[in-house]
């Protein structure tokens, strides 16, 4: 049998070092997108400096496997979740309970915690409200046909619409004109939960 010559060897289209490097540089400024996190925020969650951040994600820079850790460890993944490549990991998008990019507001007396993907923004959105006794969430009217959707998970709450008002206990729902003056009121003496659409048109 005849000796191949070298002309006669396949190569790959893509080494997997660049493959890696290119996936990390679009996951990187995905995830970044999503939270709405500026180089410098990255930067300052990660411990990894700005100008590397930056090379990253227009693939000229092959990080090591430490400084790939610190950015995983940043927006809250393992390792794999951070590097792995589509079909690799589930399709499945996950926002953890922990994860503080998604806590929109925590005081006192009002937690929301957004529970829909943050680059859906003034399109549909979704929160879980949590209110403190004597809590209340009030808001400004918001573009002109919006409307809010509300279901009560825990307590009872007192929704304001403009003029009109309700009173809601554990189950019911409600959804209201929220391009006028609003609030979600608890009414009740313990913790109250709900869980809040917002649909912009």
């Amino acid at each position: 049998m005849p000796k191949k010559s070298a002309k006669t060897v396949a190569r790959p289209t893509a080494e997997p070092a660049e493959a890696i490097s290119r996936h990390l540089g679009n996951r990187v400024k995905q995830l970044r997108a999503e939270r709405g996190w500026s180089l410098e925020a990255l930067a300052g969650a990660s411990g990894v400096s700005k100008s590397m951040l930056s090379e990253i994600e227009r693939e000229q820079a092959n990080p090591t496997l430490a400084v790939t850790l610190r950015i995983a460890q940043a927006f809250e993944l393992s390792l794999g979740e951070l590097i792995g490549t589509p079909g690799a990991t589930s399709g499945i998008r996950v926002i953890r309970n922990a994860d503080r990019a998604y806590h929109y507001r925590s005081d006192d007396h009002c937690r929301i915690r957004t529970l829909s993907p943050l680059n859906l923004e003034k399109d549909v959105e979704f929160y879980e409200v949590t209110l403190q006794p004597e809590g209340a969430l009030r808001s400004q009217a918001h573009y002109e046909g919006t409307r809010e959707f509300l279901t009560v998970v825990k307590g009872q709450v007192k929704v304001e619409s403009g003029g009109d008002s309700e009173l809601l206990h554990h189950g019911d729902s409600s959804n209201y004109r929220a391009d006028v003056p609003h609030a979600i009121v608890n009414a009740g003496r313990g913790e109250a939960v709900v869980f809040l659409v917002v649909i912009y048109r």
